[in-house]
């Protein structure tokens, strides 16, 4: 028996329980992990409220975890017990161990720890096809991030800055404009306080940006696409303040013929060969020290309900790993 953080019914932090889960032995082509740092993410709100439903309650949620390979099972190729691996996009890393196939770990550089791998796997390889694949920043692009102070957006902001490119952030707070300035932002906008499109205006002489990359989604929707210029290029990762409300396509061609992509990172990850084209660029970066890993909360695994709360509640900056 094992801990682990299940879920019986969707809804609020309140249904995530700390129960005695069995783990049991590895099949052909799996592992049992023993978890030494589980990463927390939005996609795991979405998960325990329903928006994204989970199957098979009860269900251990959690997307991503570092730790060590135990035992491994028939017909494993390329792992082995003592291996530190990490993963992203493998439902069921709130747990103390667990048994999964290889198809999505990824064996650890010396020069990566497991708790920054807990923290960066999901959310970095995220940054890295934003700025990769759905709009390749270029040297010299002026881009707008929306929740530059979170885990996406520290190493967004730090990476594209490595890129050449200048950062507009959009934050919550003067303590989180300070945050993501720290981290690579350029100007930093108060989306309380500033109207939003007319301040990435100003600091365009008026052109908007080609980019615009949003994880927050309903609240910041509109003025997302008032910030872009001609043929710019909306990127929605994310709802973290709810869905987007049904929207017309038609609206795009007045505010500039503009494009709209609703990206995940499922798809960017959905072979081994594109699951490790991010994880590799990824360590890249963080070892030569382009992006640094800001893990600026860590809660004991029992305490992960109020992790959510605090996520939830805007109160958390950077990354967030839990500790089985």
């Amino acid at each position: 028996m094992t801990k682990a953080i299940r879920i019986h019914q969707p809804g609020g932090p309140e249904v995530l329980k700390y129960e005695d889960v069995d783990v049991g032995a590895p099949g052909p082509g799996e592992v049992r992990l023993r978890q030494t740092a589980v990463g927390l993410n939005f996609i795991d709100v979405y998960h325990r409220s329903g928006l994204y439903p989970v199957k098979d309650l009860p269900a251990v949620i959690g997307m991503e975890a570092a730790g060590v390979i135990e035992e491994v099972g028939p017909d494993v190729g390329g792992f082995k017990a003592g291996d530190r691996v990490a993963y992203t996009m493998g439902l069921g890393s709130y747990a103390q161990e667990r048994v999964m196939g290889t198809g999505r770990l990824v064996t650890l550089p010396d020069a990566i720890d497991d708790r920054q791998a807990a923290a960066m796997m999901l959310q970095g390889t995220t940054a890295h096809y934003l700025i990769h694949r759905t709009y390749k920043v270029q040297k010299g692009d002026t881009i707008v991030v929306h929740a530059a102070a979170g885990g996406v957006g520290l190493i967004l902001c730090q990476w594209a800055k490595h890129l050449g490119a200048t950062v507009i952030g959009c934050v919550g707070s003067e303590e989180k404009a300070a945050l993501a300035k720290a981290n690579g932002c350029d100007h930093a906008i108060l989306y309380r306080d500033e109207n939003v499109p007319k301040r990435v205006r100003e600091l365009t002489d008026g052109d908007g940006v080609p980019v615009v990359y949003d994880g927050v989604g309903k609240a910041t929707f509109n003025d997302s696409l008032d910030c872009l210029r001609p043929f710019g290029l909306m990127v929605s990762f994310g709802n973290a303040s709810g869905p987007i409300d049904p929207f017309n396509p038609a609206a795009l061609g007045p505010k500039g013929s503009l494009y709209l992509t609703r990206t995940t990172l499922a798809t960017h990850t959905a072979t081994r060969e594109l699951l490790m084209d991010g994880a590799n660029a990824l360590f890249d970066a963080v070892t030569k020290g382009h992006v640094k890993i800001a893990i600026n909360q860590t809660y004991p695994l029992h305490e992960t309900a109020q992790a959510h709360r605090d996520l939830e509640g805007r109160k958390t900056t950077g990354s967030t790993v839990l500790i089985p």
